[in-house]
Formats: C-alpha cells, structure tokens, sequence
C-alpha cells in the first residue's frame, strides 16, 4: 500500500464522526444538565431529609428483594432454555424477554388484572389466604421483578450457552447426579454470568416506575420509591427532584462501569 493511501485509509471519515459526535452530545448532555443544575450546597442536607432516606430505604429493600426472587427464579429458567430442548422453546423465549420491551405502565396493568384484588389470581389468594398484593410493599417487589428478570435470565442463558459442557460430561461419567452437577460444577463456571445478571436485575428494579405506580401505587413509606418520589418532587420541590435523579444516575454509573470488563473486551 502507498503513502498516499494509508494516509486516506487513517483519515477520519467525518460522514461518521459528526453525527457520532451528535449522538454523544445528545446523551450526556442531559446528564450535564442535572448536574450543572444539581444544588451542590443543600446536597448534603438534603439527601438528609426524612422522605429522602425512607424513599431510599424502600428502593433499596424492594429491588434488593426482587434481585433475590429473579436470582430464585430465573437461574433455573436460563439454565432451562439453555439446556433442554422441547416445543415451543423459542416462544417461551419469547415471552421471558417480553417485559424488555412492553411499557412499563401496560405491565403494570397486567399484574393489576392477574393479581388484584379482582384479577384471576389475586381474588383467590384473597379469598383463601387474606393476601391483597397491591399497593403494598409487596406489590412493589413483583412489579419490579417483573420488569427486570429477563435481565437476569439473558445474562445466565449466555454464560451458559459459553460455558465448556465437557467438564459437565466428567462429572456425570463420575457419578454426579444433576443437581451435584449443577451446584459443583456448573453454578462456579457461570457465577461472572449470573453476577453481572444481578447487578443489573438490581439496578433496573431500583429504577423502575411505570409498573410500580400502576400496581403498587405511591403511598409514602409503603409504596413510594426513588424514581415515584423524584416524579412527585418534580412537582412541588425540583431541587429535591435533582437531588433524588443524582442518587439514582450516581447508582446507574458505578454498577455500568463496574459491569465494563463483562461487556467490553479491549480498553
């Protein structure tokens, strides 16, 4: 290759560049925003305040207690449409990564219908056990679990598609039952898989919303989490708001970049 062309091959090509460079500044400039707005003075004070902490103690517990039904309930559901084969799997597949892409606000209102007080299930656990799910705490872990479990179960479905099935084999040539073999063998060699899932399973049930407010509702100290009373603040006391949104994106940005090495492979 000449000089020539090797330097019209490591030119730029702006066609891409600028509306790369659109694109960038149309995402962070936002994020900009909230901070340059952000009041770094009454910051400490402010995220002192009573309401804050208890919106942010409920967020924490909830998606804390969702994480751990998705981790329940979706290991053993990655591993199903990862291992076993039978009709219809792609359909269920289908279905598992459905809450990705239905709004919100449409989940919300499907888990009204299923689980409310009239819906097919929720009247029977009413009826027969005295359970009411919404608006309740409990209500606001299964709508957040609801929306963030195909997180979870993406992310182990993957690491176990790329886990090496010959150690597997060796260990049930050698005797192990199924479930030894799951629990000794295959559980360690998919943990960065099932971790990364977790992590974000946590931080999409920390910030969900639509569903939450459509299930749950938005009762102080029981319903109320971050993203419900940053809404709620936006409409009396923007500081708060901000202040809320900076714990929130402070939250989003650690678990991005500690979750950087899973998805990107070169610096």
């Amino acid at each position: 290759m000449s000089t020539s062309a090797r330097e019209r091959a490591g030119r730029l090509p702006w066609m891409l560049v600028l509306p790369a460079v659109v694109g960038l500044v149309f995402l962070v400039l936002p994020l900009a925003g909230l901070l340059i707005r952000a009041p770094w003075s009454t910051l400490g004070p402010r995220l002192a305040e009573p309401h804050v902490l208890e919106a942010l103690r409920l967020s924490v517990v909830s998606a804390s207690a969702a994480t751990l039904i998705c981790l329940v309930l979706g290991v053993p559901l990655a591993w199903l449409l990862a291992r076993v084969t039978f009709p219809g799997r792609r359909l269920v597949r289908a279905l598992v990564t459905v809450p990705l892409v239905l709004p919100p606000v449409v989940g919300g209102v499907a888990l009204l219908l299923v689980l409310g007080r009239r819906g097919v299930v929720g009247q029977w656990l009413e009826s027969a056990f005295g359970i009411t799910l919404p608006f309740t705490t409990a209500g606001v872990i299964l709508a957040e679990a609801f929306v963030a479990m195909p997180f979870l179960v993406i992310s182990v479905e993957g690491a176990l598609r790329g886990a090496d099935r010959r150690f597997e084999e060796a260990a049930a040539t050698l005797g192990a039952s199924r479930w030894t073999v799951f629990r000794r063998v295959t559980l360690p060699m998919i943990m960065p898989g099932v971790v990364a899932g977790a992590v974000l399973c946590w931080a999409r049930a920390l910030g969900e919303f639509g569903a939450t407010i459509t299930f749950a509702g938005n009762f102080p100290g029981t319903t109320r989490t971050m993203p419900l009373a940053v809404y709620l603040a936006l409409e009396t006391e923007p500081e708060a708001a901000i202040v809320l949104s900076l714990v929130l994106l402070a939250v989003s940005v650690i678990i991005l970049a500690s979750l950087r090495d899973r998805w990107v492979t070169s610096p």
